[in-house]
């Protein structure tokens, strides 16, 4: 019995020891291309030319990321990257509130406050998750332009709200099914009402969908090209844009460190988001998985 229970042992110890060696191996591989990133904006021109992509810089030089912020071509302007990254910045911050309002005044409404008709309700705004960036371009065009919203921020922040909203209500639908009808039913014998009850009973339970929701949308509206590229004026650019301008625009020399270090700042808030919140974002999604 004593010799079995050591060979289980072992092999459990072989196979987390495997298992840990993969995901470290897998971990490696995935943050290679940031390493590459990192290394090659810190190096001067020379180094890049002379080294290898993992060479490390002779000298750490920060040039690269001053120049990229503040000095770089992005097309026919060269003012960096700076305003760009406010423009997301005046693009994110609204885009993600509203549309992570609606969508749990959505959810609220479709589990806790029932109509005829509900169902129906959350399959079409289910639909819209699985709806192309491509198909609602010419729509959302022609919308913005009735609406006098076309190449200007406002607009970039109604198109993100809009296709964010099928998402939103979609996280906060399936986390309100958790939470039991009695607690609002009790809370209208109270004499609770619509807004009382969200305000007070499902939203300061609602923390961890919330934090799922907004790191959510802030990646999605972060990250896109499309909807910027197509809907943005020429003082309205999100980051990304100026990103591939930037990338595609001849001046002579290429400067892969300033392309890199550019690169490295368009990423950079997801990736202190994901961080600092990764680990909230997965007990988030598990949260509302258990009804009870």
């Amino acid at each position: 019995m004593a010799n079995m229970v050591r060979r289980h042992t072992t092999s459990a110890r072989l196979w987390r020891a495997g298992l840990y060696t993969l995901l470290i191996v897998a971990a490696l591989v995935y943050l290679l291309p940031l390493v590459v990133m990192l290394l090659t904006s810190l190096k001067p021109l020379d180094d890049i030319r002379a080294g290898g992509l993992l060479s490390l810089p002779s000298t750490i030089s920060f040039e690269a990321w001053s120049k990229a912020w503040g000095s770089a071509c992005t097309g026919m302007r060269c003012n960096g990257m700076s305003g760009y990254f406010l423009n997301s910045i005046a693009i994110v911050v609204p885009a993600v509130a509203i549309s992570s309002f609606v969508g749990a005044l959505n959810g609220y409404v479709l589990t806790k406050w029932r109509f005829r008709g509900a169902n129906l309700c959350f399959a079409l705004l289910l639909f819209g998750c699985f709806v192309p960036f491509q198909v609602v371009l010419m729509p959302m065009a022609r919308t913005l332009g009735w609406l006098g919203l076309a190449s200007s921020t406002s607009g970039l922040v109604l198109v993100h709200v809009v296709y964010g909203i099928a998402f939103t209500t979609l996280f906060f639908r399936n986390y309100y099914v958790s939470i039991p009808d009695e607690m609002i039913a009790a809370a209208k014998l109270d004499g609770a009402g619509f807004w009382r009850i969200f305000w007070r009973i499902l939203l300061p339970v609602s923390g961890p969908i919330i934090t799922v929701t907004v790191i959510w949308q802030f990646t999605q509206i972060w990250n896109d090209f499309l909807f910027g590229v197509s809907f943005a004026g020429f003082d309205s650019q999100p980051v990304t844009v100026a990103l591939n301008n930037m990338v595609n625009t001849s001046t002579g020399v290429k400067e892969y460190n300033v392309d890199m270090a550019a690169a490295m700042i368009a990423a950079l808030p997801t990736l202190v988001v994901y961080v600092l919140a990764g680990k909230y974002f997965v007990r988030g999604l598990t949260a509302g998985s258990v009804k009870g």
